[in-house]
């Protein structure tokens, strides 16, 4: 028989490459592989509209269609070794599992503050499920809640944190918050608005210790002061999930490095030509913007890679004529993310980090409203609150 397609991470990019190999007409064996006991479900409602009710695997959870019911799920397992000579992944129970191709799915963990103090207990991330409804538990009205990190996640969990009953504090080591992602006259916006419903910020600052015993009683910042906590958490960035692939002369700076085809890419720039990365921990170049290999932890990414890579592996696999074909279609998808915050619903097309100039477009500031975002004279992005035809538009333009 021939060897399985094994993919490693039971996420929504792993599940939309199985979905997606067999829409392509792959007919073998799947493998698929997540340290998380549960299926694949959707992530982004976690520090959403699922936070602020009862978490649950159902209430997330990503419909499982026909066409993926022969998939050989392999959950709470960890791979730990890839083996790119042999063709092999090794998983934490010892087990070998072999592969005509391999997609890594792995994506990103939390990054966590260091402090000397930091062995306390009511620390928080959230990049899981398990993380969720570890937070849920805690957000009760009154409780003194601390947000470490001003980007969407701090601020979408801040808003939910607050309609609870909370008292937040947001601690951001910027001008304002989520102000690399908006630019400063929207961040600014955002800010009044969350301060209208309660939220404290500590802007310019960062934590250098926590207090208390056992619990979290409160952080310590740079400027000597303290901040009483009942609750931290941590929503800081990330880290991608690659220590497993090492010792295979894979280019794992940033991410992992692929072409246009997904294809991993070894340091000395060669491919390898039947493994594959997706997802937030894929960097690779868009040619929309330019020829610059990025990480993208927009939403759709890791749907857009996995639909490439399984086009690819798919006509690899089934030695179609159309193979070569399909290696030399240049790959541009259209970075999209969301974020609802309070009754502010943003949406944005395209990569608005590389804009050098924002400029108000439509609607007014202390309402509705659509920004353009320009690096140079190349339009690199679109965010709007509100006025979701107006900014779905744009995607037109992105083409």
């Amino acid at each position: 028989m021939t060897h399985p397609v094994v993919i490693v991470g039971a996420s929504m990019g792993g599940l939309r490459t199985a979905e997606s190999l067999r829409r392509f007409g792959y007919l073998g064996p799947i493998t698929l592989i997540g340290e998380e006991i549960h299926k694949p479900y959707n992530r982004p409602p976690l520090s959403k509209e699922v936070l602020a009710k009862e978490v649950t695997h159902e209430a997330v959870a990503f419909e499982e269609r026909s066409s993926t019911q022969d998939v050989n799920w392999v959950l709470g397992t960890r791979a730990v070794v890839l083996d790119v000579e042999n063709n092999a992944v090794t998983d934490s129970e010892g087990h070998i599992h072999p592969y005509s191709a391999l997609v890594i799915a792995t994506g990103l963990r939390s990054r966590r503050i260091i402090v000397p103090n930091g062995d306390l207990a009511n620390r928080f991330a959230l990049r899981t499920l398990d993380d969720a409804i570890a937070l849920r538990e805690q957000l009760i009205e009154g409780k003194n809640v601390v947000i470490v990190g001003g980007g969407f996640i701090g601020c979408e969990v801040a808003a939910t944190a607050v309609k609870l009953g909370c008292n937040v504090t947001v601690i951001h080591n910027a001008a304002h918050p989520m102000l690399r992602q908006l630019g400063i006259e929207l961040a600014k916006q955002m800010q009044l608005r969350h301060e209208a419903m309660g939220v404290r910020f500590l802007l310019k600052r960062s934590v250098v210790d926590l207090v208390g015993r056992t619990h979290i009683e409160g952080v310590l910042l740079d400027d000597e002061t303290t901040v009483d906590a009942d609750v931290l958490i941590e929503a800081v960035g990330s880290h991608p999930n690659v220590e497993w692939i090492s010792n295979n002369n894979i280019d794992r700076n940033d991410g992992v490095l692929v072409d246009s085809a997904m294809r991993v890419t070894r340091k000395d720039g060669t491919v390898i030509s039947n493994v594959f990365a997706i997802g937030d921990l894929a960097r690779f170049a868009n040619p929309i913007f330019d020829f610059e290999p990025r990480k993208v932890e927009h939403w759709n990414i890791p749907t857009e890679t996995a639909k490439r890579a399984a086009a690819v592996i798919a006509a690899m696999l089934n030695q179609t004529d159309v193979y070569p074909a399909i290696l030399d279609e240049v790959f541009k998808p259209i970075p999209s993310f969301w974020s609802d915050q309070y009754e502010n619903h943003l949406l944005a097309f395209g990569l608005c980090v590389l804009a050098d100039k924002v400029t108000l477009v439509a609607g007014e500031i202390s309402g509705d409203c659509v920004f353009e975002y320009h690096r140079g004279d190349q339009l690199v992005g679109v965010c709007g609150i509100g006025m979701r035809s107006v900014v779905q538009s744009y995607r037109a333009k992105f083409i």
